[in-house]
């Protein structure tokens, strides 16, 4: 197969006149490289439109083979396009099977976009595809880092209430055995309906009322008094026993109230019940408490990505996304002992949008924070009514922590797509792109101001 034949085959070229591509076949060079070779290498001038006839070439990730960009097959345009900018490429290049290139050097490519104006527009066609695709790729894996970030923090803190609630549910399991043996020495014991009643009042009293706050001193004191006192009118286990009773708020006065109205006769039966209701009662609401945690997550990542709702804009309570950010967020908080402060007027006036993107702006601007906070630092979320003159309500939302700051250098840079300060393979540098893109849908703006010890970024959206 000639030349001009295999060129014919390219979907790209298909309009354009075989003198066209003769002239591009005249000027150009034909170049092989064997499996695994090096192309371009990282920063290495990209000098060539390579137009690839047979094999296969991929673009290397920032982790080598096993983090691949993008994969070329025969009839792909690579390299260098009429008014295309590029210089360098930041990955390799490499044939992953034997290729043979058809390659044109640089210098050709002007007398190609002023001469061949079909072969131009070809051409400049796929540079205009290969950047949507590009960019389209490199915003999914931007999003997928994102969902990556919110899964580990989700799963972070999903496994304390799971657990809490496995762990407790088999305590329960093996305390509900010993059940029995207590009902058996309860049913023994001779009671009037009016001690039990005393007994009932006692139990739902405490149960009912809000567990005490104890410093370890203070547990340990009242622990103390409890087990003496049960030692003191004979009652095994007392050890065991004391630590339920405190739990409960139950001192040597609540036993002695009791030990009044029912005899020392029936004391350590009706105490062993009693444990072992109070017992079954705090496996019951550890499992209940645990539950209401994961259940507050599921809801937090439910209203995060609004899965339960269209896609058309909507009235959104910007307070909710924030805070449910927080919520998916909180293990990298918790991880730097970041405290964190919400400011949110309870009249604030709901704005028209989109609520996933908003959530985008959220998790990105307090993900940075984050990421710029040492240890122990703030953050201070602001919210409010900002009324303009002309008559236009906005709700003006600060997300300012108490970092090192922005360098002024590079300030004006940071809204620039692929502009980074992280390491390689930490960030793509389209956080904040997006973030810009998202309030410029939404009519709005955004700004920056910084300096060391404070770092403002203020999100103006309209209400109407």
């Amino acid at each position: 197969m000639t030349l001009l034949e295999n060129l014919r085959q390219f979907p790209a070229f298909e309009n354009v006149p075989d003198e066209q591509l003769q002239w591009l076949i005249d000027r150009a060079e034909e170049q092989t490289y064997g499996q695994e070779e090096v192309i371009y290498a990282p920063d290495i001038p990209v000098d060539h439109l390579m137009l690839l006839l047979d094999g296969r070439i991929r673009i290397d990730g920032p982790n080598g083979v096993s983090d691949e960009i993008a994969s070329y097959e025969p009839h792909s345009v690579l390299g260098v396009l009429p008014f295309s900018r590029i210089k360098t490429i930041p990955n390799r290049l490499v044939a992953e099977k034997p290729a043979r290139v058809l390659r044109l050097h640089r210098d050709h490519v002007r007398e190609l976009a002023h001469t061949h104006y079909e072969l131009t527009e070809a051409l400049v066609h796929q540079m205009t595809t290969r950047v949507r695709d590009f960019t389209r790729q490199v915003q999914q894996n931007e999003k997928m880092a994102s969902l990556g970030r919110l899964s580990a923090g989700l799963a972070h803190e999903l496994n304390n209430p799971v657990a809490a609630v496995v762990r407790s549910a088999d305590t329960l399991r093996q305390h509900l055995r010993a059940t029995p043996e207590a009902f058996k020495t309860i049913m023994h014991l001779k009671l009037s309906d009016q001690q039990v009643d005393s007994v009932n009042e006692v139990i739902f009293r405490k149960i009912d009322q809000k567990p005490p706050i104890l410093t370890l001193l203070q547990r340990s004191s009242l622990e103390d008094e409890v087990t003496d006192w049960l030692d003191d009118q004979g009652v095994d286990d007392s050890l065991d026993m004391a630590g339920p009773l405190v739990d409960f708020g139950f001192t040597v006065d609540d036993l002695e109230w009791m030990l009044e109205r029912i005899g020392d006769e029936n004391l350590a039966g009706v105490v062993a019940w009693l444990v072992n209701n109070l017992v079954t009662e705090k496996l019951v609401t550890d499992i209940s408490e645990a539950s209401k945690r994961i259940s507050a997550l599921v809801g937090s990542i439910k209203n995060y990505t609004h899965m339960d709702r269209g896609v058309g804009k909507e009235r959104v309570q910007l307070a909710d996304g924030i805070r449910n950010t927080l919520t998916l967020l909180d293990h990298k908080l918790k991880k730097k002992q970041i405290a964190v402060t919400l400011h949110v007027p309870d009249d604030l006036p709901a704005v028209c949008g989109w609520p996933g993107e908003l959530n985008q702006v959220w998790t990105n601007l307090i993900d940075n924070a984050i990421d710029a906070l040492p240890e122990g630092g703030q953050l201070t979320i602001d919210c409010e009514l900002d009324q303009r003159a002309e008559g236009m309500a906005f709700v003006l939302t600060k997300v300012i922590d108490n970092g090192a700051g922005i360098p002024e250098d590079i300030r004006d840079k940071i809204f620039e797509p692929f502009f980074t300060t992280k390491e390689i393979g930490a960030g793509t540098g389209l956080g904040l792109d997006i973030v810009q893109g998202v309030v410029k849908h939404h009519n709005g703006s955004i700004k920056v101001q910084s300096e060391p010890g404070r770092t403002e970024f203020s999100v103006c959206l309209p209400v109407e």
